[in-house]
């Protein structure tokens, strides 16, 4: 196959790649940043996320191939606890979207850093695949991620940054307000 057609050194996947890895880098600095920091970096970088990941190929998932997984549970859990930690009272919000909300008389209650630990788990997995360099399981990496962004993780980054949104913007003049916490 020649790398003019080979999805996995296609312009769009390599720039996923590039945006995956600096999203995976960035969460898992979390403890590194103020509050301020991390939530105006979140916004920056999820976005772009996004877009990267509505951008890869389409890629027919083979069945008999499958990566190793790399992002175990405990990594998951640390990660969404060091978020959790470092987004505080802010890391809850009420979901509008989830499935069970047509059915109840009560809000439901989400976290971002949950959310956020959900992206990282796919796109952690899928660098790790990259990093491999065996182009059989790249391409199969390639068509997880797609099917997993479209099912799963490209809405929970999009729950997540609608909270952030909230949180970074917040035009309150409350002393707990985020913008004050820039300047400490």
């Amino acid at each position: 196959m020649s790398l003019n057609n080979n999805i996995i050194y296609e312009r769009n996947t390599i720039e996923f790649v590039t945006v995956a890895l600096e999203y995976c880098s960035f969460a898992e600095a979390v403890k590194t940043y103020s509050l301020f920091d991390f939530v105006d970096k979140a916004t920056k970088i999820l976005p772009l996320l996004y877009l990267k990941a509505s951008l890869l190929p389409d890629a027919p998932p083979n069945e008999e191939i499958e990566p190793a997984v790399e992002v175990t549970e405990e990594m998951y859990e640390s990660l969404r606890t060091n978020i959790a930690s470092a987004l505080g009272a802010y890391d809850s919000y009420l979901e509008t979207f989830h499935p069970d909300m047509q059915y109840s008389d009560t809000p439901i209650v989400t976290f971002i850093s949950e959310n956020l630990a959900d992206v990282y788990q796919d796109t952690g997995n899928f660098v790790s695949v990259y990093r491999q360099g065996n182009e059989i399981l790249m391409r199969e990496a390639v068509a997880i991620c797609r099917n997993n962004f479209r099912k799963h993780w490209g809405q929970q980054l999009l729950n997540a940054m609608k909270a952030l949104h909230t949180v970074r913007y917040n035009d309150d003049d409350d002393d707990d307000c985020i913008e004050m916490q820039k300047t400490e």
